[in-house]
């Protein structure tokens, strides 16, 4: 039963996501504590932050979600702490395919909010993706610590690599869809089911 639930955000997008939003909506009025945090632009203090804020939290009740780089950090963290995982369309080489947008960038939900993706902070991906390749031989996915969605009609990653990322756990392949998931709530119930979240 997961008892504390974690949620990220992808690249320029933010807790005000429809699945952020959605997600949080599904944990009011149940006894889960909920975080979404609005993740830096650096990837090394996202991932100091993400394991500062749940230091506390048990591992044995404790799941994280992740969209796009959100999954990405998800599968990162899952297997820093042990805790089960939902990876929506993943980034499998985020360091490769961010690489491109250095520089001034705005986010999805608010234009008017900028900020600068440093050159630095593709290195710093690919710290965290030695991270994963280190980690994953010993602790690999499966059936029980992770659920995915991967969308074959996405505009943005390749879904063939992210299958290849999700390997190993239970995998829901949409024939169709898109990078955000707009179908996202006709898939929530499968979602839940694998978080196992406590009735209100």
């Amino acid at each position: 039963m997961t008892t504390h639930l974690l949620y990220l955000h992808g690249f320029r997008s933010s807790p005000r996501s429809f699945k952020a939003q959605r997600m949080a909506a599904v944990v009011q009025g149940r006894p889960v504590q909920w975080l979404c945090p609005q993740l830096p632009p650096s990837p090394a203090q996202a991932a100091a932050r993400l394991l500062s804020a749940t230091q506390d939290w048990p591992r044995d009740g404790m799941a994280v979600v992740g969209s796009s780089l959100g999954g990405f950090y998800a599968r990162w963290f899952a297997l820093q702490t042990g805790c089960r995982a939902v990876l929506l369309n993943p980034a499998a080489h985020p360091a490769r395919d961010l690489a491109r947008h250095v520089g001034e960038q705005t986010s999805w939900h608010d234009p008017g909010e900028r900020f600068w993706f440093d050159p630095a902070f593709v290195d710093e991906l690919r710290v965290l993706e030695t991270d994963i390749a280190r980690l994953a031989p010993g602790h690999p996915a499966t059936p029980a610590s992770q659920f995915s969605i991967v969308a074959q009609g996405d505009e943005v990653l390749d879904w063939r690599e992210m299958l290849d990322f999700c390997a190993g756990g239970q995998i829901r392949l949409l024939d169709g869809s898109d990078h955000a998931i707009s179908d996202f709530e006709s898939h929530l119930d499968a979602v839940l089911g694998f978080l196992g979240l406590p009735e209100g």
